[in-house]
Parts: C-alpha cells; structure tokens; sequence
C-alpha cells in the first residue's frame, strides 16, 4: 500500500529551461539556454533548442526535447510542402497556425514544450508564443520556461520599440544569464538564431 501511494505522489518532472524571443527593427532574435535537466539530474550541458523551420523562420522551445524535435520536425515539412505547392515561402503566422493546429490535435497526449515562433516575411518581423495546447499569441517579445519570470523582468525593463539586432542581442544576454542564475534548471551557455531579410544565422556562446 506504500508503495502504491508513493508511486502515485511521485512528482513528474518537467525539464526547465530559458526560452526567449525578441522582434527587432531588422529582424528577430530567438535563444535559449543549453542545460537539458530532468528534475535534479542535469542530463545534457549542450542541448539545442533552437531549430529552424524555413530559411526565415525559425522556433525556440522549452520543455521536453522529444517533444521538440518531433514538432519542429513536422512543422518544417507542411512549411516545405506550402513552398512547393504554392510556390512562395510561408507565412510567420502560417507557420504558427500550422503548428498551433498539431498542438491541439495532440490536446488530449500534449506535447510537452512551450514554444516561441519567430521570423520576417513581407509584414516584417515577429514572433508568436504557443502553449502544449495550440494557444497562438503574437508579441513584441516573450520568454518560456521555468526561467520566463526572471528573463521576462529583463526584457520589460530593457525592451523598446525601433530596437536593432544590435542592441537586441545583449538585451537576451542579460535576460538569460539573469534567469539562470536564479533557476537551476536553466544554464551553461547560450544558442541564437538571428533572422533577417538577408538570412538565418546561428550563433552560440558559453559562460
């Protein structure tokens, strides 16, 4: 009978992680943390969590990297069909609405990731913030995971309109690093993915 009870009180762990997304005058940045932890275990110290879907458009998760991997996965191949069907790239908010719409087929299994969505196209830069439900919210900035509280202070006190890539790029520094040094679960370095109309490039840093 112990047992039983201790196996159903038995807490389910969720990886952690610090997800961010920024619009910037000349594109967007998506980032996010390295550490790969499950409960108190940390499983990876180089896990990426940045992924691209088309070459302008790209996504940050935080969450279960399985569930990532297999989202992103299937987004990035409706994104090459509408290409070839339609003969133009996707939308930011296609690509959102595509994935917003595989979340909720999936509501009663979810994916277990928060996810940010991010990319310019002919309306210019943005980003889209989805739940494990398929909940599509378009922002100027945003971050997820369990260091979102942290990093989100950061990016409110930092954040204005006009912002270059520039400037933008030290403001999800400060909100990463702010994050991880308050959340354990969250740490060991830093992925972008800087998108602009000449292209995606990724970037990486360690501290």
């Amino acid at each position: 009978m112990n047992e039983q009870l201790t196996e159903q009180f038995r807490p389910f762990y969720v990886p952690g992680a610090t997800t961010v997304g920024v619009v910037c005058s000349d594109g967007v940045i998506l980032a996010s943390e390295k550490r790969v932890s499950y409960g108190g275990l940390v499983v990876s110290r180089v896990g990426k969590k940045v992924f691209k879907i088309a070459d302008h458009i790209g996504s940050a998760c935080a969450g279960l990297v399985s569930d990532m991997q297999i989202l992103i996965r299937e987004v990035a191949v409706y994104a090459n069909l509408f290409r070839l069907e339609v003969g133009r790239p996707i939308g930011v908010r296609a690509a959102a609405k595509v994935m917003s719409n595989l979340l909720f087929s999936r509501r009663l299994v979810p994916l277990i990731t928060q996810t940010i969505v991010g990319g310019i196209d002919d309306e210019g830069p943005s980003i889209y913030v989805l739940d494990v439900l398929g909940s599509v919210i378009p922002d100027k900035y945003a971050a997820v995971g369990s260091g979102a509280e942290i990093a989100l202070g950061v990016l409110e006190e930092g954040y204005k309109n006009g912002l270059t890539l520039e400037d933008g790029k030290p403001l999800v520094v400060r909100a990463i690093k702010s994050a991880v040094s308050r959340d354990v679960m969250s740490g060991d370095g830093i992925d972008f993915l800087l998108i602009t109309k000449k292209g995606m490039k990724e970037e990486s840093m360690q501290f």
